[in-house]
């Protein structure tokens, strides 16, 4: 795979068509009582013009207690299809504003909170991406197997594709 290093408006634009294509992704926060991280998947509510990434959670869960006593996130998308992945290290922030929840809401939301867009216990999730590493192999998981085996056989070194970092 050709490495690449894609910078601001180009990194935030990549940022986003990998995370809109995928959805959802694996949120993994950090308890400072814990060796290891606790991930849950979540799909996102969007990705805002300056390259954030929008959740919505509950006050009850895990990943919001992991949150108040530190920010650090890690986030992971997976489409094994399109043999396309990203990783994102980043900072969270927790907060309530009702325009936003009343934007994101729709009927799934529903079967989370059995209060409605109105309960106290929905929180928006704000992560704000600081190293972000993608692998886009640009066309399906066979495809981009047999062009592994053929430079493996024939010594060749054509493109299978690229990754990645995005400068944020």
């Amino acid at each position: 795979m050709a490495e690449k290093v894609i910078r601001d408006q180009e990194a935030q634009e990549k940022l986003k068509s990998i995370v809109d294509q995928i959805d959802i992704g694996i949120i993994c926060t950090f308890n400072p009582q814990s060796d290891y991280p606790h991930g849950v998947p979540m799909s996102r509510q969007e990705v805002d013009e300056t390259g954030d990434i929008w959740y919505i959670c509950s006050a009850e869960s895990e990943t919001y207690k992991n949150l108040v006593q530190n920010s650090k996130i890690s986030i992971f998308y997976s489409d094994p299809k399109s043999y396309t992945f990203l990783s994102i290290n980043g900072t969270a922030s927790l907060s309530r504003d009702q325009d936003r929840i009343d934007k994101y809401w729709n009927k799934m939301m529903e079967g989370w909170f059995e209060k409605g867009k109105e309960d106290p216990n929905i929180k928006l999730l704000k992560v704000t991406p600081e190293k972000a590493h993608y692998w886009d192999a640009g066309s399906n998981k066979i495809a981009t197997l047999f062009g592994m085996l053929k430079n493996a056989i024939t010594g060749s070194n054509e493109d299978i594709g690229e990754e990645g970092e995005l400068k944020i």
